[in-house]
């Protein structure tokens, strides 16, 4: 198979026919590049001994979606590395490398956090559906945590809120033509798996004394620095981030947070769970949501579905085709054993464009998306003649007829 049909196959830009109303790309066309921070003088985790923690220049790569140029012609080719950390897949999607930038106003700024292990393109669908629709996306590679560096889970534990804020620096710092059109100080969070749980801690949410000590995570004790009001927790947390989104996140179901932890939590969040993840455990992911009084917070749950629930991308034409050469493990990263990838990817979208124009762009408008009845299948489409909806109509905003099944949403206020 060639690699241009192995392109083909693997569209990151699918709007399926049933997807809800605002996963649809928006009205921007989209940009894209490459490129490498490096945060001096951090602890490297991976090397560090009973007796020595010595430290390194930490490089972070990053890919940055941003609105592009009036009149920039669509579509271009990533080129990925699949779960097994070598293999190249390329993928298709609507941004133009190296684009000139769009001119004239600011755009906020959303951040996306990966999982362990994974790597920046993971949720490109999500970087470049929120760049059309007015946002500068970047998505990070982080180090000792990529398919192709996998290292210390320490590592992890211990840099995931420290890189976010990082790369946060950089994209305020950046200049040129590029830099030009950040907003900076008004920046969304969107984090998958450990991507959450460094959201979680970086929003607010300092960490235990008891996780601070487990033989398996971050070594010498170095993740006090993240402990529930701790100073170095506390300067950790940034006023430039006005709202999260953390999908599926790792941690509450190992230790990480106690209820003091989590009421620290202060930005506006919504989690987004499968119903049966038990890598993260949905009731753990429940405990996050009823735990982070702090905040007024939303919890979509995907009936059913599992860890892979919403934000990976639909899994490489090549991951299904070293499942069918016996090769496992490689598919099951990606896909979920209920849910259609895109269907999910469509739905993730929906909700994060109205959550992030809520928060980053005050956006009232976007209000009726969120005022739903639970559970989706409780849903009543009544409408007259017309087609406008009647006094009896509950079904959820922007989900076709016979579309908004499986799923359910909830809210909570700060206080509650």
């Amino acid at each position: 198979m060639s690699l241009s049909t192995f392109a083909a196959a693997n569209p990151i830009d699918t709007i399926r026919p049933d997807a809800p109303a605002l996963s649809a790309y928006g009205d921007h066309a989209i940009g894209v590049q490459t490129f490498t921070f490096t945060n001096t003088g951090q602890i490297d985790i991976v090397s560090t001994t009973a007796d020595a923690a010595p430290t390194y220049d930490r490089p972070l790569t990053v890919e940055v979606w941003y609105p592009a140029a009036d009149g920039t012609a669509q579509g271009g080719n990533y080129t990925a590395i699949l779960r097994d950390g070598k293999t190249e897949v390329p993928l298709k999607g609507q941004a133009a490398r190296h684009a000139a930038p769009a001119s004239g106003k600011k755009f906020p700024l959303v951040l996306i956090s990966h999982g362990y292990p994974g790597n920046r393109y993971l949720m490109a669908h999500l970087g470049e559906n929120l760049a059309s629709k007015g946002y500068v996306t970047v998505s990070i590679d982080h180090t000792d945590s990529t398919y192709s560096d996998q290292g210390a889970f320490g590592s992890t534990l211990l840099n995931r809120p420290i890189d976010q804020r990082f790369v946060i620096d950089q994209m305020e710092a950046m200049e040129g033509p590029l830099g030009d059109i950040i907003d900076a100080n008004t920046t969304g969070v969107i984090g998958y798996s450990m991507g959450g749980y460094g959201a979680l801690i970086f929003g607010g949410a300092g960490v235990t004394q008891a996780s601070t000590e487990y033989p398996w995570g971050t070594p010498n004790g170095l993740l006090k620095r993240h402990i529930a009001e701790s100073e170095t927790h506390e300067a950790l947390v940034d006023e430039r981030v006005k709202a999260m989104i953390v999908i599926g996140p790792w941690g509450n179901n190992a230790g990480f947070w106690d209820a003091k932890g989590l009421s620290g939590f202060r930005k506006p969040l919504m989690l987004v769970a499968g119903s049966v993840d038990d890598v993260s455990v949905y009731e753990a992911i429940r405990g996050i949501f009823d735990g982070t009084t702090g905040t007024d917070r939303h919890l979509l749950t995907f009936n059913n579905a599992n860890h892979n629930a919403a934000a990976p991308m639909a899994p490489p034409a090549e991951a299904l085709a070293m499942t069918a050469k016996g090769e496992t493990g490689i598919y099951d990263h990606y896909a979920d054993a209920v849910w259609d990838n895109t269907r999910m990817n469509n739905i993730t979208q929906h909700f994060a464009t109205a959550f992030m124009d809520t928060h980053l762009k005050a956006n009232a408008e976007m209000a009726s998306y969120f005022d739903l009845v639970p559970a989706s299948v409780d849903g009543m489409n009544a409408v007259d003649d017309d087609g406008k909806p009647t006094a009896e109509h509950t079904y959820w905003e922007g989900f076709q007829p016979r579309t908004a099944v499986g799923l359910r949403f909830e809210s909570k206020a700060k206080g509650e």
